[in-house]
């Protein structure tokens, strides 16, 4: 996740750039979802698995290294659904630009177990119904719609 509290110094220009990559799970009507823990700038926000894309590393090893971290579980990474891109003010005043990378999950199989210690505390399935009463994250929103979702 993009959203972790950074407490070093803003860069000089006031600026940071991030490729992230992540993915949607939708499996009988369910979602895959992860909660941002207090490690972040949002606790309690619902966000798809994924993170930052290291450097050299392809996206869609990051996505299926993210999805392993965050949920535990072994996700089969499908085609690229789109590109999101959105620029917010940090709580450091960094003006943050994330590029989002978002692919559809296949399938993700496994036992499904929380990370502990990281930027998410909770991962879980959640009925498509369910999520849209959650305090998702816009992108959540807008990278369903890719989908034909509508949360």
């Amino acid at each position: 996740m993009e959203t972790s509290l950074d407490l070093s110094l803003p860069p000089e220009d006031g600026r940071s750039q991030r490729v992230t990559a992540y993915g949607v799970c939708v499996v009988n009507n369910e979602i895959l979802l992860v909660r941002a823990s207090t490690l972040t700038e949002v606790p309690g926000r619902w966000f798809l698995p994924g993170g930052g894309v290291d450097h050299g590393e392809h996206p869609k090893e990051a996505l299926h290294r993210e999805v392993r971290e965050e949920t535990g579980l072994h996700a089969t990474v499908g085609p690229l659904l789109g590109v999101l891109s959105d620029v917010r003010t940090r709580k450091n005043g960094v003006l943050h630009h994330t590029i989002r990378l978002i692919y559809r999950l296949d399938e993700a199989t496994g036992t499904i177990t929380s990370e502990t210690g990281g930027s998410s505390d909770l991962a879980t399935w959640v009925s498509l119904e369910e999520a849209r009463s959650l305090p998702l994250a816009q992108y959540v929103q807008r990278a369903a719609a890719l989908m034909g979702l509508d949360l």
